[in-house]
Formats: structure tokens, C-alpha cells, sequence
């Protein structure tokens, strides 16, 4: 069963990364195979509470893009290096396939072999001497064995087609020939007593017992063709090992882990149609052709506390989402088939994680039960928020008791932990809560920081705002950093320079400047982006 990643958005704050563990607990709970994942680096307020309850921080996820492993290409097809040419072709026609990677023992690839290049071996340069071994020769020749001393065979390709005696007189064997005759006992006493590696009888030919006694003591192998001369001639040549007639040495290669999208870009400029596949100890998977490409898996996602294309992972469009839980406003994020959606207007995503465990019968584990509690502590600022709903509270006070922690003491203590901007560069403050949101054809982005104490933060205000005037370049009308006072209720805002007149529209003011404390102004989600929106959809 392949796995569906569970994650939040983008500069995860405690409920999205929380969420996200929290739900893949109660998904495989219910049978299901889900892994919680972070698109980012945690903040110090979220690693609190992961330490506090013990719960491991999820693995990082860079994009949902499929890749060529979710493709499905020719798994396994390859062929070893000491295959006959014979199987090489019987492969590629049983398979339906114009080329075919050749690999060593290890998997190792050594060429890519097209059923053309063969074609034109034999128009163009017909074999005429053989390094394949005893039973790649029987194989090819549909042969009977009757005498073998020897398991590989590198000589030279002789037929004793001409008179018996003009052969004998002018040719002269060697432990390096190999002799195809028909049923001419002279031609194949010279060769037996020359010493020559291999004697093939064509048109299943038999030694009579002086002869076979002869090739014994002179350890000349013998094989009887099923074919008359001229075929065995001609079927022979298919015994040789690939590897005597591999051309392409170097041919162009993929990885499993690259991208569809960039393998379909390079595809297209370089021409070809077949590309082995490795992996990342080089070993050869099999081959990907052009054909190939429409048909694929989507790697499948569930979004917790977002459903908005901006915010959410690299590569999304690309995913199959099979599920959202969120919270907020709806963006602009769609889905090929009917999903389960639930979106709730509580303060946080694991309230509704609350519900869904009651919902499913489903109890919950202390150390679940504590983080689900940090992100509604989180988000609802120990429940003071104006987005708190009468559902935060009840999932506070239950989960509390399960965590079996005093949750104002453990709330003040968490967000305490994260409040602190000493040591933090300018990028790490913006861009520790950092979302970005769509109006129309307007685009800004919204940060938003908790402090117990601004002060810290005034000798950086001047850089702050320089920062958010390079963000606001970027096709931003307006770019905010939102410090919010947890202890005086309110936040102190930070704005991009042309974003000024917005700010005051948006807050009714008359005058504002770097710094203004907005009283009471404390949730982004229900107070400050819908008041910014408002303004920029009228403009």
C-alpha cells in the first residue's frame, strides 16, 4: 500500500505540523498507511511541545511532483551482458520493445542495444567469428550435445562447404577455429585431429564411433545442428554474447528520482524514444520510453490547516489530494474528484481533529492529546483569540485532562518559548509565520510574530521594514509583519512603504506609521486578512 503524506502549509506554525501528526495517527489508526510531513523548519514554540510530549519532529517534504519511479515504465526489463544475441532479439520482440539496457552482474549498466543496430550488424558486417559459450551455441541452433570439454568458446567461424580434399590441403585449423561441416567424414577427421575447438554437424549429424573416440582423446567438443549449413550459418551468429556488438557505450540515462516534467523537457531536445532507468547506487531498473509517460501515480496528499495553492507544497498540482481539514477562508485550490473536505470556522485545525477522534471512536493517546492541545493554544493565544469557539474550549479542557497538564500554565510556558527574537535574523522573523494570500489580481503576504516584549524588537524595525519592501518587488502590492502582544491584546505593524494608505484604509486610521499598536488586533485569520482584503477588493 503506498503512503499518503499528511502536511500544512508553508512556514509551519505548531497547528500545522500538530495537525499533521496528530491526523496520521488517527488515519492508521483507521487501516490506513499515512505519513505526517513539514514543508519547512519548525519554530522554537512548536519544538517545544514536540519536546515537552516527546513526539518526534516529522520529516521535511521539498515537493509532491511526480517523479519517474511513480511512472509506469518497464520495470525489470534488462538483459545481462553474456546473453546471446538470440535472446537479446527473442526478449525484445516477446516484449514488444525497440531497445533493451544491457547490464553486468551487478546490475551495472553497459549499453543500451536497439533491435536497428542489430539489423545492421548482420547487413553490414556478418559474423564471422563467435565468443559465446557451449550453451548459447546449443540454444540458438535448437542442437544436441555429444560431446563438450570446454563451456566458452572466442575462435574463428569456419564452414567445410567446398570439396573435401581442396579444404584439407588449403586450410589450415586450429585449437582457435570453430568447423561447421555437413556429413563429410574426411573434413571432420581433419578437424578433429587439427585440434579445433568445436566441430558442428549440420542437419543433425551423427559420429560413427571411430571419429567420436578420435574427438574424445583430442577434446574437440561436438554439438549436432538441427539446421542444414546454410541456417546454421545463419543462425549461429545469434549464439555470440551481446556484449561483442554493443555500440552504444554511453547512452543517455535517467534516474527514478528525477522529475516527469524535467525528464519530458530533456526528452523532447535530445530525440530518443528509450532511456534506461537507475536508481541511486546505479543500478539499472529498466527502461522508460516516451510511451510511458501518460501513465503514472499521483502521489497522494491530505492538507491540514491550508487549502490554498500558495501556501501549500511545490509541486501540488501534480498530486492527487484525497482530503483537506482546515480552518480558514477557502482558497483557490481544486481537485480532479470529489474529496473529503471539512472546514470548520473554530479557532484551530485540531479542534476539528478533536471532533474526528470522537466521531471514529477512536481514544487518544496522552502524547497526541498534548500536542493536539498545543495548536489550539497556539492558535487561539490560550484561548483569547477572537477566532475561539465554544468547540476550542471543550477540546481544551478534555485534552488537557488527557495530556494531564494545567493548560494555561503549559499555554503561557509554549508560547513563552516561541516569543523570543534574540539571535534571529531578519529573515528568520518574517518569515517564521509567513503566508501569502490572492485578491483579485492584487497578491500580498501576511507575517505575524508573537512577543511578550517589543521592545527587543525596536533596534531591528528599520531593517525589518527594508526587508519587507524587497518581499513587496516580488509582484506584492503589500507586504506586513503583524508583532503580536499577547500580554496587552493587540499588535504592532510593520508594512512595506507603498503599502501605507492600505494600512490605514484597511484599520481605519488616519495616520499611521511603523510601529502603531492596533488594539485588540490580534488573529490574522479573522481580524487582519479579512480587513486588508476587504480594501484590496474594492480597488
Amino acid at each position: 500500500m503506498s503512503s499518503t503524506y499528511i502536511f500544512g502549509h508553508r512556514n509551519p506554525d505548531t497547528d500545522t505540523v500538530c495537525s499533521a501528526i496528530a491526523l496520521s495517527y488517527l488515519k492508521n489508526q483507521m487501516g490506513e498507511n499515512t505519513i505526517p510531513k513539514v514543508l519547512g523548519h519548525i519554530n522554537e514554540e512548536t519544538r517545544y511541545a514536540l519536546d515537552y510530549f516527546h513526539i518526534k519532529e516529522p520529516d521535511y517534504l521539498n515537493n509532491v511532483k511526480v517523479q519517474l519511479r511513480n511512472v509506469h515504465y518497464k520495470k525489470g526489463v534488462m538483459i545481462r551482458e553474456t546473453a546471446s544475441i538470440k535472446e537479446v532479439v527473442d526478449y525484445m520482440l516477446a516484449k514488444s520493445l525497440t531497445a533493451l539496457p544491457v547490464v553486468d552482474e551487478k546490475k551495472h549498466l553497459v549499453s543500451l542495444i536497439t533491435l536497428k543496430e542489430i539489423a545492421m550488424l548482420f547487413i553490414e558486417n556478418p559474423l564471422d567469428r563467435l565468443t559465446t559459450s557451449y550453451q548459447h551455441i546449443l540454444d540458438s541452433l535448437n542442437g544436441k550435445e555429444i560431446l563438450r570439454f570446454q563451456e566458452e568458446f572466442d575462435g574463428e567461424l569456419l564452414a567445410g562447404s567446398y570439396q573435401s580434399q581442396t579444404f584439407i590441403e588449403q586450410t589450415n585449423l586450429n585449437k582457435n577455429h570453430i568447423l561447421i561441416v555437413g556429413d563429410r567424414y574426411k573434413v571432420i577427421k581433419h578437424g578433429i585431429e587439427s585440434g579445433v575447438a568445436l566441430i558442428i554437424l549440420t542437419n543433425k549429424g551423427e559420429l560413427d564411433k571411430e571419429l567420436l573416440e578420435l574427438a574424445r582423446k583430442k577434446r574437440v567438443s561436438i554439438i549436432a545442428s538441427s539446421y542444414d549449413t546454410y541456417r546454421t550459418c545463419n543462425q549461429i551468429a545469434l549464439s555470440s554474447y551481446v556484449s561483442t556488438i554493443l555500440i552504444n557505450k554511453r547512452p543517455s540515462v535517467v534516474n527514478e528520482l528525477d522529475y516527469l516534467s524535467d525528464f519530458i523537457t530533456e526528452a523532447t531536445k535530445l530525440g530518443f524514444t528509450n532511456y534506461p532507468i537507475l536508481n541511486r547506487k546505479n543500478e539499472c531498473l529498466g527502461l522508460i520510453r516516451m510511451p510511458d509517460i501518460g501513465h503514472y501515480e499521483k502521489k497522494k496528499v491530505i492538507l491540514v490547516d491550508h487549502n490554498n495553492l500558495e501556501q501549500s507544497v511545490p509541486g501540488i498540482e501534480e498530486a492527487e489530494i484525497v482530503e483537506i481539514i482546515d480552518h480558514h477562508n477557502l482558497g483557490a485550490i481544486g481537485t480532479s474528484t470529489p474529496i473529503n473536505f471539512r472546514c470548520m470556522p473554530v479557532g484551530c485545525t485540531s479542534t476539528i481533529l478533536y471532533g474526528l477522534f470522537k466521531e471514529n471512536n477512536i481514544s487518544i493517546p496522552k502524547e497526541i492529546a498534548g500536542i493536539m492541545l498545543s495548536a489550539i493554544l497556539s492558535d487561539t493565544l490560550i484561548l483569547k483569540s477572537p477566532t475561539t469557539t465554544y468547540l476550542d474550549k471543550e477540546a481544551v479542557e478534555n485534552l488537557a485532562k488527557i495530556a494531564e497538564v494545567d493548560y494555561k500554565n503549559y499555554g503561557y510556558q509554549m508560547l513563552k518559548a516561541g516569543s523570543s527574537i534574540k539571535g534571529k535574523t531578519i529573515e528568520d522573523i518574517i518569515y517564521q509565520d509567513y503566508k501569502t494570500y490572492k485578491v483579485g489580481t492584487e497578491s500580498l503576504g501576511i507575517s505575524q510574530v508573537i512577543t511578550m516584549d517589543f521592545e527587543e524588537l525596536k533596534p531591528q524595525l528599520q531593517e525589518l521594514v527594508e526587508e519587507l519592501n524587497q518581499i513587496a518587488k516580488v509582484n506584492l502590492s503589500t507586504v506586513t509583519l503583524f508583532v503580536t502582544d499577547i500580554v496587552k491584546n493587540g499588535s504592532y505593524v510593520l508594512y512595506n512603504d507603498s503599502a501605507k494608505h492600505m494600512i490605514e484604509d484597511s484599520f481605519d486610521l488616519n495616520e499611521v506609521e511603523e510601529g502603531t499598536f492596533l488594539n485588540g488586533m490580534v488573529s490574522r485569520k479573522k481580524q487582519i486578512l479579512p480587513a486588508i482584503m476587504e480594501v484590496l477588493g474594492k480597488k
